[in-house]
C-alpha cells in the first residue's frame, strides 16, 4: 500500500502542474480551474439541474449558486422553470456556447502541445495507461468486449498468468515455463477454423483470456484467466461459452481442459458451462504439490 500512496502522490504532482491546476486562471481564461469544469460540465449535460452538478463536482451549495450567479451575469447560462432554483434547469445560451467552444479549443490545443515531445509510441502508451487509471480510479461502468487474439497478445498473456499464478498460488518457474511453451505452439501451429484465443477487454485493457486448441481431435480449453478487478462481470463465463460455441461449429465431440483444485472460480464457471470431472492427480510440477483435475464437456 506505501508504495502505492507514494506513487499516487508523485503522479498527483505532476498532473497538478501539466494541467495546470495550480494557476489562479484555466488556460489564459478569467475563470478558475473549478469554474472551467462546472461550464465543461453544463455543456455536456444540459439541461441539468444545479443539484446535479453539486452532487457531481462535489461542490458547497452557497459557492455552486455564487459561480452559477457569475455564468448568468455573463450571459453564459439560462434557467427553465423550477420550483426554485435548484431546481430550475440550466443550459447554455448562445453566448455560452460561444465561451464554452473558445476555452475547450484552448485546452485542446495546450494539450497537444504538450503531449507533441512524446512521439506517436509515447503517446500511446500514455493513452492506455489513462484509460485504465481512469477506469480503476472512477470505477467507470464501461462496457468490456470480446475479441479475438491479435499481435502482441501473447507476450501479454504470458507475462499476466505468470505474475498471477505466482503472486496468488506461489507457482513459479514451473507455471511460467508452461504457460510460454502453450502460447509459443498455438502460434507456431494455429489452424484457423479449428482453433482460436479470445481476449477481454476494456478501455484497451486486458482483463482476461481464454484458448482453445485441438488436441487429438477433440477440443482442448487453456489459460482460462480474469483479471481480479474484472470479476463478477461474467468475463469468465462469456469466455467459456465463446469456446463452446466455436468447439461445436468446428464439429469437435468434446472438450477437456486441465484445472486444479485450488482455482475454485474457475471450477464453478466450468461447472456451470456443464463440464464434469473426469480425473484427479497430485503433482508438483509448478514447485509444490498439487491436485489437478482433468475435465470434459461432451458436446
Amino acid at each position: 500500500m506505501t508504495d502505492a500512496v507514494e506513487s499516487f502522490r508523485a503522479f498527483n504532482r505532476v498532473h497538478t502542474r501539466f494541467a495546470g491546476v495550480l494557476k489562479p486562471r484555466y488556460m489564459g481564461s478569467d475563470l478558475s480551474v473549478i469554474e472551467a469544469r462546472l461550464l465543461y460540465e453544463i455543456a455536456q449535460r444540459a439541461p441539468v439541474l444545479a443539484s446535479t452538478l453539486q452532487a457531481l463536482l462535489d461542490l458547497d451549495p452557497g459557492y455552486a449558486s455564487r459561480m452559477l450567479r457569475r455564468f448568468e451575469q455573463h450571459g453564459w447560462i439560462a434557467r427553465g422553470r423550477g420550483a426554485d432554483a435548484r431546481e430550475r434547469p440550466i443550459v447554455l445560451t448562445e453566448a455560452g456556447r460561444a465561451a464554452f467552444a473558445e476555452l475547450d479549443q484552448a485546452t485542446r490545443e495546450e494539450t497537444a502541445r504538450q503531449l507533441e515531445p512524446l512521439g506517436e509510441a509515447g503517446r500511446a502508451a500514455l493513452t492506455q495507461a489513462l484509460d485504465t487509471a481512469r477506469l480503476l480510479m472512477a470505477g467507470e461502468d464501461e462496457p468490456w468486449t470480446l475479441r479475438t487474439f491479435r499481435t502482441g497478445d501473447m507476450g501479454l498473456i504470458a507475462a499476466r498468468q505468470s505474475i498471477l499464478y505466482h503472486e496468488g498460488y506461489g507457482w513459479g518457474r514451473g507455471m511460467e515455463v508452461l504457460i510460454g511453451e502453450i502460447v509459443t505452439d498455438f502460434l507456431r501451429d494455429f489452424v484457423p477454423g479449428r482453433e482460436q484465443c479470445w481476449v477481454a477487454e476494456r478501455g484497451g485493457r486486458m482483463l482476461g483470456c481464454v484458448f482453445l486448441v485441438e488436441d487429438a481431435g477433440v477440443a482442448r480449453l487453456r489459460l482460462l484467466y480474469v483479471e481480479a478487478e474484472a470479476r463478477g462481470l461474467g468475463i469468465g463465463k462469456a469466455l467459456v461459452d465463446a469456446c463452446i460455441d466455436f468447439a461445436r461449429a468446428a464439429g469437435y465431440p468434446k472438450i477437456v481442459l486441465w484445472t486444479h483444485t485450488v482455482l475454485t472460480s474457475a471450477r464453478k464457471i466450468y461447472a456451470g458451462a456443464g463440464f464434469r470431472i473426469v480425473s484427479t492427480q497430485v503433482h508438483d510440477e509448478f514447485g509444490k504439490p498439487e491436485q489437478g483435475e482433468t475435465w470434459e464437456l461432451e458436446l
